[in-house]
């Protein structure tokens, strides 16, 4: 059974992309009560995959409490489980919410941005969790169908997403990854001090390590395992494979790596979302 959850703040576009789902022949369900997920699931099989839509304004939400139902779903041989995040930046959060005159559910009384702001900490697990990343800040409502079309195909078979990941492995593993690569034999560029401050997708950083001999046979061989993999993977049904790359601090070679591959698996025509969860965390600017 197909099961995909759709979270993110308010304003970011989860109505519109609940119903691009229903429209792929998925049952839709908005704003559904975690406490009802287990009565619904226990009914009689559904004929249709099952898209829901999580919200915090329902009164016993919890964003723990949707991480366990996805993890508790997934661990489960009779259910193929996607947690779906739209995320959109603040500042076009709150110029949505102007244009539409709305008040923030969780600030009714107050500045949209104060409502927001504590949504998105709210959510801050939810979206590290998720194993489907969409921002939607520079998307029209049209786009973000388009976007969801290209995640799930018609009737909810869903061809093969990737998800490229790096991380450091101080903070551990991340969650939900398929395939994890060990980067930390490569060289370091935290060595360099005029290296130190950039990130794996700096030039001068790739520059650094792509100057280890073992870089290029390493690429080559990750390369060529995704290649023989993803077809069969493909065939066998999966939907979505998620790859983490790991080195110490999660900042230069992990990163450095999944930019390489996610950029060669792209233009090889697979569907590649990429992720860098450290990055993303300290809140790192894209460098020049």
């Amino acid at each position: 059974m197909r099961i995909v959850f759709v979270s993110g703040p308010s304003g970011a576009g989860r109505s519109t992309a609940i119903r691009a789902l229903e429209d792929l022949g998925f049952e839709a369900i908005d704003n559904l009560p975690l406490t009802l997920l287990p009565r619904l699931l226990d009914g009689p099989p559904l004929a249709r995959p099952l898209a829901l839509g999580t919200d915090t304004r329902n009164r016993d939400y919890s964003a723990q409490a949707l991480i366990g139902a996805v993890d508790r779903l997934d661990a489960n041989p009779e259910y193929l489980t996607d947690l779906v995040y739209l995320d959109c930046a603040p500042e076009v959060l709150v110029r949505r919410y102007s244009e539409t005159r709305r008040r923030h559910p969780l600030a009714p009384e107050d500045r949209p941005i104060l409502g927001i702001e504590l949504e998105r900490d709210l959510l801050a697990p939810v979206r590290a969790r998720a194993g489907i990343l969409i921002d939607t800040s520079d998307l029209t409502p049209h786009d973000l169908r388009a976007e969801v079309q290209r995640w799930f195909a018609p009737g909810g078979q869903q061809s093969l997403a990737l998800s490229i990941q790096s991380f450091s492995y101080k903070r551990g593993l991340p969650s939900g990854a398929d395939l994890v690569l060990d980067c930390r034999f490569l060289a370091n560029p935290y060595w360099q001090p005029e290296l130190r401050d950039l990130d794996g997708r700096d030039p001068a950083v790739v520059d650094h390590i792509s100057a280890d001999p073992r870089f290029t046979p390493f690429l080559a061989q990750v390369t060529a395992l995704l290649e023989t993999l993803l077809p069969a993977y493909r065939d066998e049904g999966k939907a979505h494979l998620s790859v983490a790359f790991g080195c110490t601090g999660g900042q230069h070679r992990s990163v450095a790596m999944a930019e390489k591959l996610a950029a060669h698996l792209a233009q090889a025509g697979w569907q590649v979302s990429k992720r860098h969860r450290e990055i993303e965390r300290r809140g790192a600017q894209r460098p020049r």
